[in-house]
């Protein structure tokens, strides 16, 4: 075959690729701009790239199952930040915002994923400023991923929940925690692979922490968080307390738990 020819076999091959790529990207960025709008209205939402970082797997194993991790440079500046999911069924993962007991310089969730997507974490400042990044994640089928093992029995330990201490950090003491809350935080998407009819949408709409009184954090959630909702914080504790949780999910159900959190050397 002729080199020349060849080359423009080739490149005629790779034209409509390109061209594919091309609007992927201008129908991404037009998604984002219309969450953004929703989300924080006429607020210019500035780049962040020096403020905060969002860590997730380029390729999750497990799409209903993706680890989330969102720091920030200067957690002292930060009242909160908001984990939005371009292109899941209700983008807004998660909105934290913190309290006087919390640390805001980590956070890691773990949310389902129902397509390949861009996520963003978006911070927000004391002085009400916005700064934003954001990774493109490959997974599909998070949300319609089947729950697991929650039958009847199962379901009688909805909001039992386990907590324990990861590490301290000598930095500025703050505690490294973990919060484990069983609940299927189902979202309407499921098929029951008995019945073959969709199991109805039961899913934690608020999660608040607070430490002997003070509050660590607010959490606003959606269908996007995982089964049985893990998560990992920093909370500030000055002496021996009690670190009190409660929940609340779309059937208006509470559960509440204390745990007495002993930090070490106090």
């Amino acid at each position: 075959m002729n080199h020349w020819l060849r080359l423009t076999l080739i490149g005629a091959l790779f034209l409509p690729l390109a061209a594919r790529a091309d609007d992927d990207a201008a129908a991404r960025a037009s998604r984002w701009e219309g969450l953004r709008h929703d989300l924080f209205g006429d607020r210019q939402v500035r780049d962040g790239a020096d403020k905060i970082i969002l860590d997730a797997p380029n390729r999750a194993e497990d799409a209903a199952l993706v680890p989330v991790t969102i720091t920030v440079a200067n957690p002292k500046d930060v009242r909160g930040v908001y984990l939005v999911i371009d292109d899941n069924p209700a983008p807004m993962a998660a909105h934290v915002k913190f309290g006087p007991a919390g640390d805001p310089q980590m956070l890691k969730l773990r949310v389902r994923v129902n397509q390949y997507t861009i996520m963003h974490a978006i911070e927000e400042t004391n002085d009400g400023d916005l700064y934003e990044t954001a990774r493109f994640v490959k997974a599909s089928g998070g949300c319609s991923a089947p729950a697991g093992a929650y039958d009847e029995q199962a379901l009688s330990d909805v909001g039992q929940m386990k907590f324990r201490i990861a590490k301290t950090l000598n930095q500025d003491a703050s505690v490294e925690a973990q919060l484990l809350i069983r609940h299927p935080n189902f979202n309407g998407m499921q098929m029951d692979l008995t019945t073959r009819g969709y199991t109805p949408a039961r899913f934690l709409k608020t999660i608040t922490a607070t430490y002997n009184g003070e509050k660590v954090w607010d959490i606003d959630s959606d269908i996007s968080l995982s089964t049985d909702p893990a998560i990992t914080f920093l909370v500030k504790p000055q002496k021996k307390g009690t670190l009190a949780v409660t929940a609340k999910d779309s059937d208006d159900v509470v559960f509440e738990q204390s745990f007495d959190l002993n930090q070490p050397g106090s």
